[in-house]
């Protein structure tokens, strides 16, 4: 049990809903259909996928998150080294045959997006890749996580279904949520400049500094609001919720590298937020799937 509650820990439960509801999401309004690919989909973004993504950065992160103060929570495990290779063990028991199961199920197209999404996955952390040390590719690769469930759901369905990739409602959301995705995590690195140069590591926000990303991430919820805006239907409604962030990170407008940390407090609120906009965000897809919104 202490191995099981272990690695739980180490995935994250506070964000398995941020991968599995937009796969889930996007391969039922396309195809409305629960069947094996659905489930099978969704639990594998729920646990198996977060323990890749979390455990791989836990493990290889490990240095640097001894001199992070936040760590140790739910936003990050900070497990012994000596319990490292269970960590890893579990990730390839675990998600290789669910990802090797979703692959079969949702066919070649959508098995393809999938292994572009855990390379993403894998290099972000992994020694030799490490994108995430990489400023820009490293916020890039993170919305890669979270748009790519997204994607994998959107391939799965295309065989099915007379939607094309191409289509401005369903392409304009798509690069919304991933500039989205950009912006929260570039505005999540913010509050780790001072360890993050402490332990020589690079991000985005030791790049440019922590008050030219906090307004680069504003700049991301303000785009992203716009092409919801452009996509027209039931995307529009969601539009003002990204201005909703881009509100809530204002506050650290001009923070400097000595109180970059306080930018904890924005990130804290933006882990909960993603809570009240999801939920949000669901009423909306369900009024405009029983026709009182435009879809």
């Amino acid at each position: 049990m202490n191995t099981v509650r272990m690695l739980v820990a180490t995935s994250r439960p506070l964000s398995w809903i941020n991968t599995a509801y937009p796969f889930a999401l996007v391969l039922w309004l396309l195809t409305r259909q629960v069947d094996a690919t659905l489930v099978v989909g969704t639990l594998f973004f729920l646990l198996p996928y977060n323990l890749a993504m979390y455990g791989v950065n836990d493990v290889f992160d490990h240095e640097s998150d001894l001199l992070n103060p936040r760590k140790g929570g739910v936003e990050g495990a900070l497990v012994p080294r000596r319990r490292h290779r269970t960590i890893l063990v579990a990730v390839v028991v675990l998600t290789v045959p669910s990802a090797l199961a979703l692959a079969v199920l949702a066919g070649p197209l959508a098995a393809l997006v999938l292994a572009v999404v855990l390379f993403a996955v894998l290099a972000y952390s992994a020694p030799h890749l490490r994108f995430k040390e990489i400023p820009f590719l490293d916020s890039a690769t993170s919305a890669t996580h979270f748009v790519g469930p997204a994607l994998v759901g959107l391939a799965a369905a295309v065989p099915l279904t007379s939607v094309s990739l191409a289509t401005r409602e369903v392409a304009l959301p798509l690069v919304a949520f991933f500039l989205w995705s950009m912006a929260s995590q570039a505005f999540g690195a913010v509050q780790d400049v001072v360890p993050d140069r402490q332990a020589g590591l690079r991000s985005v926000a030791t790049q440019i500094g922590p008050r030219a990303t906090v307004r680069l991430a504003a700049a991301g919820y303000l785009l992203a609001s716009l092409l919801l805006l452009l996509a027209g239907g039931a995307a529009g409604w969601v539009a003002p919720l990204c201005l909703v962030y881009a509100l809530s990170v204002l506050p650290w407008w001009g923070v400097t590298v000595e109180k970059s940390a306080d930018a904890h407090a924005g990130w804290v609120r933006f882990l909960w937020l993603n809570y009240l906009v999801g939920f949000l965000v669901t009423m909306v897809v369900i009024a405009a799937v029983n026709g009182v919104l435009p879809t």
